[in-house]
């Protein structure tokens, strides 16, 4: 066993010590529950129609293909590696078994960015149909407080304060059942069967032309991008999610095989609806329309269905409340690990003996988000999250190829099939993904990994509890 398995399986046990031992009692379906509630959000319900009217027009369907092949190679490996290396801290803890510490650190820093930023994205998205909700029902809050000050706004004050109350939530010590889990899953996959039987009988073909109006990619002149392969590296944020599957390894009833079942059945089911939707969507409107915070609501208004327009409001408003506090709860979990683990200050991982939460990483994680998603808009953020979350799947992909090479006789309950092609193609596409994205958004995750390796060589290479053992 090397050093680094060694590290991240004790990782994992402290990880029961401090839990009091989770309980196994999750199955393969709930797993695959569990990731269809975390995918389906604000990629189906808020980015579909941004990027059809700024980015890839009715082609935006053959984005969501795009990026979901790339998301399939990756959630191949993501399965391998949660039945081998196994433990609930996903791909930090594989990046241990795989890469050592600093690419450990370097991927969970990632994560932070991830997980951190998608849950102001959500928020901007809940924001969107929230306002839309009170529209319908004639109680409208005015445009300044509803959008960031890059859209003419001041501030986007419901995506704050959903954030905020979600943080009280958390501090109190929310606890998430897979039978709710279902019930809202099913909320959301209700809300969907009403667009599309509603869609399915007032799509115009003629909204299909053109059907690729910006082609398949170029840059325009302030560096923004734009085409079928622009939209794909934004509409990849509608997969962020099926990797929390793999965070669920502890409480899984037969990890080693309920895992990887999950983790592809979500994904290729959320991928058949986000493919469906995107077609009716821009088959009902023309796709210049749809460049608004709640499209799929927008959309039914426009075709005059008001009644329900304010019902997929509401089941939107659910679900996206769900994703939120699912992220939430994840990224506080992964600042608890790395801090327990001496990557990070000791004060995040300190738990508040009453209520048994770590309180100051979910405050502290709270007012910054309430921050971002109150003054950012949602395009950048997708843009941001989506950076972050194809780095790490790149890593995974890698850590596959890795861990074949130097642990070959580790146990593999799931074995990516046609290894290491599989592996290299994840790779290769969601570099290529990130390729499309636009400068700025580079420049934006550079700055990020400075700022991380500024942490790691300055603080944490010098507490790590690795390092100590070594």
């Amino acid at each position: 066993m090397t050093l680094q398995i060694f590290r991240t399986k004790h990782i994992f046990s402290h990880d029961d010590q401090v839990d009091h031992v989770l309980k196994r009692c999750l199955s393969a379906w709930d797993l695959a529950f569990l990731g269809i509630g975390a995918i389906i959000g604000t990629g189906i319900f808020v980015l579909t129609g941004i990027a059809a009217a700024t980015q890839a027009g009715p082609a935006v369907v053959l984005s969501f293909i795009i990026a979901g092949l790339a998301c399939a190679f990756a959630a191949l490996s993501y399965a391998e590696l949660s039945s081998s290396v196994g433990g609930c801290g996903s791909a930090y803890g594989y990046s241990y078994a795989a890469f050592g510490e600093l690419i450990a650190f370097i991927i969970g820093w990632d994560l932070l960015l991830e997980y951190g930023i998608s849950v102001a994205a959500v928020a901007n998205g809940w924001s969107g149909y929230f306002s839309n909700a009170l529209s319908a029902i004639g109680m409208p809050l005015p445009d300044a407080l509803t959008k960031a000050p890059k859209l003419g706004g001041f501030i986007n004050l419901p995506a704050s304060a959903i954030i905020l109350i979600l943080m009280g939530l958390l501090i109190l010590g929310v606890k998430q059942s897979a039978k709710a889990n279902n019930a809202m899953v099913f909320i959301k996959l209700l809300t969907i069967s009403i667009f599309i039987g509603i869609a399915v009988f007032n799509v115009h073909p003629d909204n299909w032309h053109p059907f690729m109006p910006f082609g398949w990619f170029q840059t325009l002149p302030d560096g923004k991008t734009t085409g079928v392969l622009a939209g794909a590296s934004l509409v990849f944020f509608a997969y962020v999610g099926f990797d929390a599957v793999s965070t669920a390894a502890e409480e899984a009833q037969n990890p080693q095989r309920d895992l990887p079942f999950g983790i592809v059945t979500s994904l290729s089911f959320c991928t058949l609806v986000y493919i469906l939707v995107a077609g009716l969507l821009t088959g009902v409107v023309n796709y210049t329309q749809l460049n608004v915070s709640s499209p799929v609501a927008h959309a039914l208004t426009l075709i005059g269905f008001n009644g329900a327009s304010a019902l997929i409001s509401t089941g939107v408003i659910a679900g996206l409340t769900t994703v939120m506090l699912v992220l939430y709860y994840g990224l506080t979990r992964i600042i608890f690990a790395m801090s327990r683990d001496g990557l990070l200050s000791p004060l995040f991982s300190k738990v508040n003996p009453k209520t048994q939460t770590p309180v100051r990483v979910i405050v502290l994680c709270g007012i910054i988000m309430a921050f971002i998603s109150g003054f950012i808009p949602l395009g950048d953020l997708a843009e941001l999250v989506n950076i972050g979350t194809l780095a790490a799947f790149v890593l995974v992909c890698l850590g596959v190829i890795v861990l074949r090479i130097s642990k070959p006789d580790m146990e593999r309950s799931f074995r990516t099939p046609f290894s290491p092609l599989f592996p290299v193609l994840g790779m290769l596409s969601c570099g290529a993904l990130m390729g499309f994205l636009p400068s700025i958004t580079w420049l934006r995750f550079i700055v990020w990994l400075v700022i991380g390796l500024i942490v790691y060589f300055g603080y944490s290479i010098r507490h790590s509890k690795l390092a100590k053992s070594a």
